[in-house]
């Protein structure tokens, strides 16, 4: 049975590792290449888009998958209404491993939005130094913000001609350490952290940190994802594909 495995996150690699032991199951791990040293799984990997619902769908069919895992970041959700089409259209069975999102709770000071926009238009008037930790693709969203600084984390710098705020950019990639956030946001005097709503353990240092020092969060909520069947962590993924294994 050949799985194919969209990733781009800590879990898709760690399931890519757990597939390639169960007899049986040949897994191919896809990469977006978007990260220019992703963390690389083990076993069968390919990097780079696939050109769209059809792109896959070609793929799919040259490949003979036999199963569709969506492993890919709660952000990521165009690939993820792809493969819903692209599973769809071959009539294969399609999984969705969705991480649980990170839960308000006492002590949190959080401000929630459904886009980096709102986002924005919430600092213009309460925030004057920011912990931005979106990501370098939507730094241009925030690059109108003159009066504001910013520091922005991310695992790649962004291109010479994107469009920054001002403020310092911090090239790096977690796991995050508790102290290290408190840290950053007491040297950098940061009064509101900007922040996707991920889940995981990766980074949710900095929402304790934040709770701890009481400093305000917006917190971009996740967008719509494809309707089907999901689970929220990586045995549950395991135990799903038993079921499919042959008798």
């Amino acid at each position: 049975m050949r799985v194919l495995i969209l990733g781009g996150t800590g879990e898709a690699a760690a399931l890519a590792a757990r597939v390639a032991t169960i007899p049986g199951i040949e897994a191919i791990a896809s990469l977006a290449g978007r990260t220019r040293e992703p963390s690389m799984p083990l076993g069968n990997v390919r990097i780079g888009g696939f050109g769209g619902v059809s792109g896959l769908v070609t793929y799919l069919r040259q490949m003979q998958i036999d199963i569709l895992i969506d492993a890919t970041h709660p952000f990521a959700n165009q690939i993820s209404f792809n493969a819903a089409a692209a599973a769809h259209e071959v009539g294969i069975p399609r999984l969705m491993l969705i991480r649980p999102p990170w839960e308000k709770i006492e002590g949190d000071r959080w401000m929630e939005v459904d886009s980096n926009t709102t986002a924005a238009a919430v600092l213009e008037n309460q925030a004057k130094r920011v912990f931005l930790t979106v990501g370098r693709q939507e730094l241009a969203v925030f690059a109108h913000l003159k009066d504001i600084w910013f520091l922005m984390r991310m695992i790649d710098p962004p291109g010479e001609d994107a469009l920054v705020p001002p403020g310092v950019i911090l090239c790096d990639r977690g796991p995050f350490a508790l102290d290290n956030e408190k840290e950053i946001l007491i040297q950098h005097n940061i009064d509101t952290i900007v922040s996707k709503n991920s889940g995981g353990d990766a980074t949710y240092a900095k929402i304790i940190a934040a709770r701890e020092l009481g400093v305000q969060v917006v917190m971009v909520n996740r967008p719509a994802i494809p309707a089907g069947e999901k689970v929220p962590d990586i045995d549950s993924v395991v135990a799903w594909l038993r079921e499919k294994l042959p008798s």
